[in-house]
């Protein structure tokens, strides 16, 4: 474990990821807003250089050093974790949190790990501590927005999200995530239940009002996330794309499964990290992304949707707000999501953020 400062000083939080895309987005971000992070990572070397650009203090340790990672955590009140993909490293943060009493957050989109964390909320209330994973673009404003529209009709049968970012870029960080879960499928809730469906298994039209576009279903963590914010039983999640993009994901129902050979998914990882690491610093600025929401029972429906920064500089703002209030003493403990902690107006509080009704 490789320390930059002694003693037991504490911090604002703890940051365990900084070098990758986001963790150092976040880094970045949190030294201008003047926040105090302790930066933590597995490769000492990159997470000495985000030490050295910010100012912050670091450590270097693997999540399975079970010492190191305590007494990290024991310097700060809260984790933003933000090395995925969280289906492999949830539980030794989680577990590691639970021990501490030390407030958990992290950025992924996984549905997987949002019913994981979601199973830990006894144990969270014992330790006194709040669980929030999704603290980012995944899923604070689909979270708030599907919170919005419940408020609007308490008795709805049925929320449709749609994702829309027309000039996205991926992160290695987030395609990595999404090869992670290939071979998995795709979603929805029906009934209460998640359902396992084949990928891009429906299509639907969106009016965003100043454009329609065409989505596909997919597997976003709404699916768990917007059933504990609302309890509405039936959801779907779609993400807008070009029928060629469509095309090719549905592909995926054939292909996909060779994903999870061991030889197939080091290429496939390796393809990925000769790609550019994420958007670049004018590429985000000159990005919005956009969130469409209706909820319905039977024919009555209510509809709006949000007007959001891109993606990663979203996520970095939404975190460090979280972050902000728990420092604030506001925190709930148990297993959050960003609206049943923090309501429906969170995402309102994000600069060049609002809310259209349809």
């Amino acid at each position: 474990m490789k320390q930059t400062e002694t003693g037991m000083e504490k911090r604002d939080f703890l940051l365990y990821g900084c070098y990758g895309y986001t963790g150092r987005l976040i880094a970045e971000s949190a030294a201008q807003a003047g926040l105090r992070p302790l930066l933590a990572g597995r490769n000492a070397e990159r997470t000495k250089a985000v030490a050295e650009q910010t100012g912050f203090p670091y450590l270097a340790f693997d999540l399975d050093e079970r010492k190191a990672l305590d007494q990290a955590l024991q310097q700060c009140s809260a984790v933003l974790h933000a090395a995925g993909p969280f289906v492999h490293t949830l539980e030794p943060m989680l577990d590691a949190c639970l021990r501490t009493g030390t407030h958990y957050l992290d950025i992924t989109g996984e549905m997987p790990v949002f019913e994981r964390a979601k199973a830990q909320s006894e144990n969270a209330k014992k330790a006194g501590i709040m669980l929030m994973p999704g603290a980012g673009f995944d899923v604070v404003p689909s979270d708030c927005l599907a919170c919005y529209l419940a408020e609007r009709m308490p008795e709805a049968e049925s929320l449709t999200l749609a994702l829309y970012s027309p000039k996205g870029q991926l992160s290695h960080g987030t395609a990595l995530t999404m090869l992670e879960h290939a071979a998995d499928g795709g979603a929805i809730r029906e009934n209460g239940k998640i359902k396992h469906v084949p990928h891009a298994w429906d299509t639907r039209s969106f009016d965003f009002g100043f454009k329609q576009v065409q989505g596909v279903t997919i597997p976003w963590g709404d699916l768990s996330t917007a059933w504990t914010s609302t309890g509405i039983p039936n959801i779907r999640v779609y993400n807008a794309m070009p029928p060629s993009a469509a095309k090719s994901l549905r592909r995926m129902r054939w292909m996909a499964p060779l994903t999870r050979f061991g030889p197939v998914k080091r290429f496939l990882q390796k393809r990925i990290k000769q790609k550019p690491a994420g958007p670049d610093e004018q590429r985000r600025a000159a990005a919005r992304s956009y969130i469409w929401g209706e909820v319905r029972k039977g024919k009555a429906a209510k509809r709006a949707y949000l007007d959001l920064p891109d993606g990663y500089s979203l996520t970095a703002q939404t975190a460090l707000e979280i972050l902000r209030r728990i420092q604030s003493g506001q925190h709930p403990i148990g297993y959050q999501t960003p609206s049943t902690a923090y309501g429906a107006d969170l995402i309102l509080g994000i600069p060049e953020t609002k809310r259209v009704d349809l």
